[in-house]
């Protein structure tokens, strides 16, 4: 939708949010206001998402306060749609609202019992503030809903969270299944790697970890630091210097490269 389109969309649906009444003047006098008829439970509905995808514009641009207030004019006139708590949960968690955030997501999951993508959102702020038990209670209850496509991100997310809470093996065993399920995911490859690297597993990170450091796109600092701290484990100085080097060169400024120019190698 272009901005334009957007703005026009936004305006339809502040109007039927809002409602409107009318003052009618007849023979010099102000007669009392007109109320138009209310809009159908339709109109609403589409008013309600135009103004929830705006919300959630805003929340990824970090303009939180103005999220939330779109937030609050959709549960104004659609106080049980389940999308508006989810949303709101993410964004009173990212201004530290934890209290609020939980009593978001705990309605959204009222009003959604079955909705696999709140539980994964609940799970992952859980995670955030390191209550890892019930973030994994979450994962876990949105990898049983029937028909979830989302399960290599739940995976995912739930092995970040076991090896920040350090259950190395457990999340090693939820990444693998995660990259099962999706093996062109990068950001799986690479957390499963810095995991097998934790464990001291270098030889496996190896596999995973080059996988993304053969594509320009996809490597980056992290990727390639990973790969020489990995390769000199291994007693690749040379490939490890190799490493080092691209990673001097493409992000010279990175926190990466002065780790590798201070041998931090050991980190």
């Amino acid at each position: 939708m272009t901005r334009s389109a957007f703005t026009v969309a936004l305006l339809w649906a502040a109007a039927v949010l809002a409602g409107c009444t009318s003052t009618v003047v007849r023979d010099g006098k102000e007669t009392a206001p007109e109320v138009k008829a209310a809009p159908d439970p339709q109109q609403i509905k589409r008013a309600a998402a135009t103004r929830l995808e705006l919300a959630s514009l805003y929340f990824s641009r970090g303009q939180y306060n103005t999220a939330l207030d779109e937030i609050k004019a959709v549960q104004q006139t659609d106080p049980n749609n389940p999308a508006a708590f989810n949303l709101s949960g993410l964004i009173y968690a990212a201004v530290g609202n934890m209290p609020q955030a939980d009593a978001s997501f705990q309605r959204a999951l009222q009003l959604a019992p079955g909705d696999a993508d709140t539980m994964n959102n609940y799970g992952w702020v859980l995670c955030q503030a390191q209550r890892y038990k019930e973030a994994e209670a979450q994962f876990q209850q949105a990898l049983v809903q029937p028909g979830y496509r989302g399960a290599a991100r739940t995976l995912r997310v739930m092995g970040i969270c076991q090896a920040r809470d350090g259950r190395l093996e457990d999340a090693e065993a939820s990444l693998m299944r995660s990259y099962q399920i999706d093996p062109g995911s990068a950001e799986t490859a690479f957390t499963l790697a810095d995991v097998q690297y934790r464990r001291g597993q270098y030889e496996r990170a190896r596999f995973y970890i080059d996988r993304i450091n053969k594509s320009a796109e996809q490597s980056n600092a992290q990727t390639l630091w990973l790969g020489s701290r990995i390769e000199y484990k291994l007693g690749n100085l040379v490939v490890a210097r190799g490493l080092g080097e691209q990673l001097r060169k493409r992000y010279p400024q990175s926190p990466e490269a002065l780790a590798f120019d201070q041998g931090r190698f050991n980190e």
